[in-house]
């Protein structure tokens, strides 16, 4: 049975998982450019405000570059003991730096709490940005925040099959790999190394 999975960890994974295999040996980069943020943005309108009509420019991109590189320094960290993934091992941010980013990333938009309070129920709080202005960057990285100090990041897992670079929720105890494609990839790996060695 598939574990649910929170709307900020979809979204903190889908920012980590922006560097992937390319499937021919090589890690591919969706965020090289402003066009890919903003292709990026735009598949997430219902988690991301105004994606629909985000476009990206060179500085948004180097915000959400640098969120990403703390994001995947972080996540590197939460899956210890385990190896972080091998598009991170040899450049990691120091923890304490990807604290840093983070939370000056989350600060970006200032926010206000807004009293809620209808006839059917008692009054909520909810917190929006000031003067109905955000922050791609800000609302990155609160989402961030939020998945890394919930349960679920205890299911965080780095892939390790040839070649991927991924990070995943693990759904079940047996889950080792992000898809049964890495799974594939790794059995094939292990079998072909066992038959080398005994050749």
């Amino acid at each position: 049975m598939q574990a649910s999975i929170t709307r900020d960890a979809r979204l903190a994974l889908d920012l980590a998982v922006t560097i992937r295999h390319d499937g021919n040996g090589s890690v591919a980069d969706d965020l090289t450019d402003p066009a890919g943020l903003t292709a990026w943005v735009r598949t997430h309108p219902e988690t991301l405000p105004d994606a629909g009509r985000f476009v990206a420019d060179d500085a948004s991109l180097a915000a959400v570059r640098d969120l990403r590189a703390a994001v995947r320094a972080l996540f590197a960290h939460a899956v210890r003991p385990a190896e972080p993934s091998p598009a991170d091992a040899a450049r990691l941010l120091p923890v304490p730096e990807a604290v840093r980013r983070l939370n000056a990333a989350a600060a970006r938009t200032p926010t206000v709490p807004v009293l809620h309070w209808t006839e059917d129920a008692g009054p909520a709080v909810h917190r929006q940005p000031r003067d109905g202005e955000d922050d791609l960057t800000a609302a990155l990285a609160q989402a961030v925040i939020a998945f890394l100090a919930s349960p679920d990041r205890e299911r965080l897992r780095a892939c390790h099959a040839p070649r991927c670079v991924r990070y995943f929720l693990k759904d079940h105890p047996r889950q080792e790999w992000c898809k049964p494609s890495c799974g594939n990839r790794a059995r094939v790996a292990r079998h072909h190394e066992r038959h080398k060695k005994s050749a």
